[in-house]
């Protein structure tokens, strides 16, 4: 028992090593260099643009994690190293390439001072919040916006394969982005009507065809949002903490009638035994957005703050849940 302990903080001692290699591998590209066969490293270097044997150590590690295959002399695809292709439908690079960037490494070293303050390392690293560090960042922003964009393609499927949406009339998508949730759903509900709703920089940078069925409006949801039977949040309030959560709910509250709909689409944690890895994400939210993934009871209490009742929660086939309120 006491050697299966010092396994698992040995394990979790080094960990920041392994998923540093993942982010540098992802941003070199070097899954998408390997096809169906094993290919010798210095091919690998030489396409990456890679120091060939600093390469093969990095390799090396993630091949005992099941990252890659070492044999006949180069490296051969997993099904893990698969998913850091480009092309690959569901694939990870981007969302890799995004904790990469500095602003996401820099936060971990200054956790500790996150821990002992309470307050989000963001502050430290940029007073004026992540979402203005972006904006005065062209680059980093295009990259975390494609790592954004790769995700909701993935998580999409699972969230309108889930739920029933075709009794809604309106459905307002708060914070939607490029979309990708809306047209998912009005897809799946061919009577429905939809409203984008985002910041007027995000709302003016799209290039949609005309729809009859599919309105952008912007605006800021601290202030006010558009009517609607229901109103979908993917993705949106584990980036506050409860107050300023509370107070996107009140907004959407005064624009609902009673018995309106609303549907958070986040990792909703379970009340027990939430998975490692949500649980890490709780604490990246932490550190650089002061928001947090919350538990199903936590939600609960958030959506009475708010003027909402949760009423139900619908599981996907992946990570996200739907949790469903009602208007109160």
């Amino acid at each position: 028992m006491t050697q299966r302990a010092h396994e698992t903080i040995h394990a979790l001692t080094y960990g920041a090593y392994p998923a540093r290699c993942l982010q540098v591998v992802a941003e070199l590209g070097v899954a998408d260099l390997v096809d169906d066969g094993p290919v010798p490293v210095g091919r690998l270097a030489a396409g990456s643009g890679a120091d060939p044997r600093t390469l093969d150590r990095v390799l090396r590690l993630l091949t005992a994690y099941g990252v890659f295959e070492e044999r006949d002399g180069g490296y051969a695809h997993t099904p893990a190293s698969r998913v850091l292709r480009g092309d690959h439908p569901k694939s990870a690079r981007p969302r890799l390439r995004m904790m990469g960037l500095p602003i996401q490494l820099d936060s971990l070293t200054l956790l500790r001072h996150t821990v002992m303050t309470g307050e989000p390392a963001i502050e430290v690293l940029a007073p004026g919040g992540l979402w203005t560090y972006l904006h005065d960042r062209p680059d980093d922003a295009e990259i975390f916006n494609h790592a954004m964009s790769a995700k909701s393609a993935a998580d999409v499927p699972a969230v309108v394969g889930a739920y029933d949406f075709t009794s809604f009339g309106v459905i307002v998508d708060i914070g939607g982005g490029r979309g990708q949730l809306l047209r998912g759903i009005l897809d799946r509900a061919p009577a429905a009507e939809g409203i984008l709703f985002d910041q007027p920089g995000v709302i003016e940078a799209l290039d949609f065809p005309d729809s009859p069925r599919l309105a952008l409006r912007a605006g800021d949801f601290f202030d006010s949002v558009p009517a609607a039977d229901a109103y979908a949040l993917m993705h949106v309030l584990h980036n506050w903490d409860d107050e300023r959560a509370a107070r996107i709910l009140a907004t959407i509250r005064k624009a609902a009638a009673a018995g309106a709909t609303l549907l958070v689409v986040e990792n909703v944690l379970p009340d027990e035994r939430p998975s490692p890895a949500a649980l890490a994400m709780d604490v990246m939210m932490l550190a650089l957005t002061r928001g947090r993934e919350r538990t199903e009871g936590e939600l609960s209490v958030l959506l009475e703050d708010g003027g909402f009742r949760l009423t139900g929660m619908t599981e996907t086939s992946g990570a996200l849940r739907i949790a469903e309120a009602k208007a109160i």
